[in-house]
């Protein structure tokens, strides 16, 4: 044989070999055994879309589907990519982001009847005050109009998704998933499933009383402390947190004349959004960090603001520069 077509034939061998070793290197890794399981309800399988389809830089739906995956890893699968849009797996079927209304599967087709769902830039620090300019009250004015004009519209923000979530469908189902827990000596009405959480949130709250004198003035300052409440948003149709038990208001004994809430306020000043942070009533930064760090978001850091009320939303808290805590935090 010549060398020329002995050398060509140990070439083809050996790349032969060479390719051989890759494919097994490349399967091993993905191989069923190196999965990670993935905690929370059992996606399936042949529908779910791997997160390469999807675009490299993420999309607000890929950010929003996967906080809420990340938030509720007991309640839903992970988010997958799929019909060309970002959804979970919740209570039996798949919710998708569509454009932010977080529809299930069976109503996607309907989407132009629903509002979207607002999900907010949330931050670690109080946004600076900066007093509005003359066309930021302008337009702010002509949105208070808008607001307290009849709705023409049947177009509403759906519910399903966090009806699925919290498993609350009216107010009886509500009543039966909300428990009584005290938190800083008040008995307070909440969730089932965030009385852990409202736990640690006050175990940080005390430990911090000891040092901080702020935080005990605080503390011995409350008034009243609610939460289940069945009810709207306020001047809206949209349910309120309150009525799936996930939010809680911290009212104090007096404010000392300070702002605690825009529709109060409104009642005797119409350019409420004027009213600076010095005029509004804040609990203590301790006290606020402490809610933040187990999940819950304030309202004072809402442009309509709401300086007592807490509400449990840790999809929000992923999305921001928060470091979200948990039991493990406090014991290890």
């Amino acid at each position: 044989m010549k060398k020329s077509a002995l050398f060509t034939i140990l070439f083809f061998f050996t790349l032969f070999l060479h390719a051989g070793a890759i494919k097994d290197r490349f399967t091993s890794d993905i191989s069923p055994d190196n999965n990670t399981p993935q905690p929370g309800p059992t996606v399936p399988q042949d529908e779910a879309v791997s997160d390469l389809a999807a675009a490299d830089t993420p999309s607000r739906a890929e950010q929003v589907m996967k906080a809420f995956s990340q938030a509720y890893p007991d309640r839903m699968g992970p988010a997958v990519y799929r019909n060309g849009d970002w959804a979970v797996f919740l209570g039996g079927e798949y919710f998708y982001y569509a454009e932010g209304r977080l529809l299930p599967e069976r109503l996607i087709n309907r989407i132009a009847e629903y509002s979207g769902i607002p999900f907010y830039n949330y931050t670690a620090d109080l946004p600076a005050w900066n007093p509005p300019t003359p066309e930021e009250s302008a337009r702010m004015r002509i949105r208070m109009e808008e607001r307290q004009q009849p709705r023409q519209t049947t177009i509403r923000r759906p519910q399903y998704f966090f009806e699925a979530l919290w498993r609350i469908h009216d107010r009886d189902e509500s009543w039966e998933r909300v428990k009584q827990i005290r938190f800083l000596g008040y008995p307070v009405m909440l969730h089932y499933s965030i009385l852990s959480q409202l736990s640690l949130v006050e175990e940080r709250i005390l430990v911090e009383s000891r040092t901080n004198s702020a935080v005990r003035q605080w503390i011995d300052s409350i008034g009243t402390v609610t939460g289940w409440n069945w009810r709207n948003i306020s001047a809206t149709e949209s349910r309120s947190f309150h009525s799936y038990g996930a939010a809680i208001d911290i009212l104090p004994k007096s404010s000392g004349g300070r702002e605690i809430y825009w529709q109060w306020t409104a009642q005797h000043t119409p350019d409420w959004w004027t009213i600076p942070y010095s005029r509004r009533y804040h609990p203590p930064l301790e006290v606020i960090r402490a809610f933040e760090a187990f999940g819950f978001v304030w309202g004072g850091k809402w442009m309509f603001y709401d300086t007592m009320h807490f509400e449990y939303r840790p999809e929000i808290i992923f999305m921001s520069d928060i470091r979200l805590l948990d039991h493990r935090d406090v014991f290890n």
